[in-house]
């Protein structure tokens, strides 16, 4: 083992599929009854380790399908002692879908998922059907959905998407200005990204329940 897997295999941070039994309850994973957020590909860590120290009265768990990636951000998180952060190295959809409790989740965050470009590959996308139906039914009422990509065709489908589910409620959610340091950004993609001029697309759905 390196040096940094021994560090957050000594660590509260992180969490594995053999660790669970669907449906797991939060209280067990983070201790308390807070309210929890969702980030689907949370990469290195970024914006799970920016808002746990922004809101410390917030869970947030982070799946992470490159397990090294996952486990970057858990050292991340746990260099800063962020109590209220867990990372799951793993496919967040097969979490979503037999793992994530209903009526549970106060928020979920799904930025710069990978696009996979070729049209054989789409159907790989971890924004689709699927995880929009598990949305709808691990949500809160009132319940923010955010979502960011740089790929305009990828955001194009997500709204389309979107517009088919009537439960979700598009709001707005104008471009911060320009970032002045490292809290600035979402994700490390976002810094990349921005660094080299690309535009980025960005919706804010809030999920309102139940119309009847």
């Amino acid at each position: 083992m390196t040096p940094s897997t021994l560090m957050i295999d000594a660590t509260p941070y992180t969490v594995e599929y053999p660790q669970l039994t669907p449906p797991i309850r939060w209280t067990e994973i983070f201790g308390n009854d807070h309210p929890v957020e969702l980030e689907i590909g949370s990469g290195k860590g970024l914006f799970l380790a920016n808002a746990a120290q922004d809101r410390p009265d917030c869970n947030f768990f982070g799946i992470e399908m490159a397990k090294k990636y996952a486990y970057k951000a858990a050292n991340r998180v746990a260099k800063l002692s962020l109590i209220n952060v867990r990372v799951l190295p793993g496919d967040a959809l097969l979490f979503m879908n037999k793992y994530a409790p209903a009526a549970s989740l106060s928020a979920m965050h799904v930025y710069f998922p990978d696009p996979w470009w070729k049209a054989r590959h789409k159907k790989r996308r971890v924004f689709g059907e699927p995880l929009i139906m598990d949305l709808e039914r691990t949500m809160i009422p009132g319940g923010d959905l955010h979502v960011a990509t740089d790929v305009e065709e990828y955001y194009r489908v997500i709204l389309a998407l979107m517009a088919t589910h009537p439960r979700f409620e598009i709001q707005a959610e104008p471009l911060p200005s320009t970032p002045e340091h490292d809290n600035d950004y979402l994700t490390n993609f976002e810094r990349k990204y921005r660094i080299e001029g690309r535009p980025i697309y960005r919706a804010l759905y809030r999920y309102v329940g139940s119309r009847s």
